[in-house]
């Protein structure tokens, strides 16, 4: 059977069955067909930058309302993306932060990474591929009365920042588009929700207001607070590296005893931790100094 199966891979490599000399082994084998390997394009990109993949749900809008998301936040589906965005984390541990909010995370590679040889395209499909069915497997341990209907798609992008001010500047950006986004949409449902506006007359009410017209409007006809809402829906879900003490069970022998005794033991290890806080401030980046390391 060996035989038969070098045989066919010699045959392919131009050789016949008996190798002839011009044959050097099976490791040097080539068909004619692996020219097409010279169209592949080089996608490798530039040393010494941040990598960011960001990860978009598409048609998110009309998903959330066939699977019934709460409005205007769904704490299931957010904390269903950072268990998705922990779990990427966890598989590829080159990315040195995370941000997301709503239907979209940022993952961000260390700037002196060297995996899949820093060709985007695996970058990107690792990290869409690995959130896309951890989404699918998840489901169920937060929507636990709600069926998915069909799976969920995601598109990714990704993008370089060859300094720390530059990749800071993003994650603000990220950020702020959070806190505007949220605003807009914590109104808007207040007005449909509680005043019984219609979706368009929502949009009327809103259209040219500033932020400070939408928190009068949540204050004076509803009550609300805005800063008194949740820093989830606030500030997003920053997802870092840190050292926690976990507390174990063991069982162990001890000297001059039949039976093991189950002991607690405390062992150090490192996790992704989601925080809800300001990044746009420098006092994250204080506390935090090692995420942008030099020798990340």
């Amino acid at each position: 059977m060996l035989r038969c199966c070098r045989a066919a891979v010699a045959i392919a490599a131009g050789c016949a069955p008996g190798y002839p000399r011009g044959c050097r082994g099976l490791a040097m084998a080539k068909s004619k067909f692996e020219y097409v390997r010279d169209f592949e394009a080089d996608d490798t990109v530039l040393p010494n930058c941040w990598i960011v993949v960001r990860l978009d749900g598409r048609n998110f809008h009309r998903f959330s309302e066939q699977h019934e998301f709460k409005k205007p936040n769904d704490d299931r589906a957010l904390q269903l993306m950072t268990k998705c965005a922990q779990t990427v984390m966890q598989e590829l541990e080159d990315i040195a932060i995370a941000y997301g909010q709503s239907d979209e995370y940022s993952f961000v590679f260390k700037k002196k990474s060297r995996w899949f040889k820093r060709r985007a395209s695996k970058f990107m499909t690792h990290v869409v591929s690995q959130f896309s069915s951890s989404y699918v497997f998840y489901w169920k341990d937060y929507f636990k009365d709600q069926q998915l209907l069909y799976p969920p798609g995601f598109d990714g992008r990704i993008v370089l920042y060859p300094s720390n001010q530059n990749l800071k500047d993003y994650l603000s950006w990220r950020q702020a588009d959070c806190h505007i986004n949220n605003l807009y949409n914590t109104v808007f449902w207040m007005l449909v929700q509680r005043s019984g506006l219609t979706p368009v007359q929502a949009q009327e009410r809103l259209r040219g207001t500033l932020a400070g017209d939408k928190n009068e409007i949540l204050f004076s006809e509803f009550n609300i607070n805005y800063n008194n809402e949740p820093l989830m829906y606030r500030k997003g879900t920053v997802l870092i590296w840190q050292k926690v003490n976990e507390v174990i069970t063991k069982k162990i022998k001890l000297p001059k005893e039949e039976e093991e005794k189950e002991v607690e033991v405390t062992r150090t290890k490192t996790k992704v931790v989601p925080l809800h806080c300001d990044i746009i401030g420098d006092q994250f980046w204080e506390e935090y100094p090692e995420i942008l390391a030099e020798n990340s």
